[in-house]
Formats: C-alpha cells, structure tokens, sequence
C-alpha cells in the first residue's frame, strides 16, 4: 500500500491504573503537561510528541491522529479494504472520529475536532 500523504502518528493515548503515578514516570521521560488536567487524564508532551493519561477510561493504549478530514482518509481506508471498527458519519461534517484495529490488535483513532 502507498504512503499516505497524511501527518504522520505522533499522539499516543495511555491507558493507566494512576495518573499521578504515571505521570512520575513520563515526567522523568521529559514530558510536561500542556493541557489543564482532570482528575482521571492528563495531556503532555515532549517535543513534537503529544500523550494522554487516561486513567479508566479506555481498556487498552491507543494510537491517535488528529487529521483535518477524517471522512476522507475513512474512504480511502474502506476503499483499500481495511476494516473499520467504527465509522464517522459520511452524510455530516465537522467534528467525528473512526476506529481500526492493527493486524495485531492495536486500536487507533482517527478524531476530528
């Protein structure tokens, strides 16, 4: 399959068992918080990589993109035969998201927002 011409994966969302905890660990990584945190997530980043802590909100990591039209690139992915766990509805627009799977059971989101 060809390269797509989309921005590159470089968000990544974490699921956890304690934000602060993690957020220990990640802080020792280089990552500092660029968005206000909740008591269940927190956003941070190092360099042009961005990562949330989730805590009980998702069951498993999750890959995530934030591309500009979602609609489009699920087209092309349906087009190349890839299966969608979730599809944006293609009879609106503005903010929506998909999801796929990996061929080793890795979830990725695709939201528009």
């Amino acid at each position: 399959m060809k390269a797509a011409p989309h921005q590159p994966i470089k968000r990544m969302a974490a699921a956890c068992g304690c934000v602060s905890a993690a957020w220990a660990f990640y802080q020792k990584l280089g990552f500092t918080p660029f968005d206000a945190a909740a008591h269940n997530w927190l956003m941070m980043k190092n360099s042009e990589t961005k990562m949330g802590l989730f805590q009980g909100m998702f069951a498993h990591n999750i890959l995530t993109r934030n591309p500009s039209d979602v609609r489009a690139i699920q087209k092309k992915l349906k087009a190349e035969g890839i299966k969608l766990r979730l599809e944006a509805d293609e009879t609106r627009s503005g903010p929506a998201h998909t999801t796929l799977t990996d061929p080793d059971g890795n979830p990725i989101l695709l939201n528009q927002f």
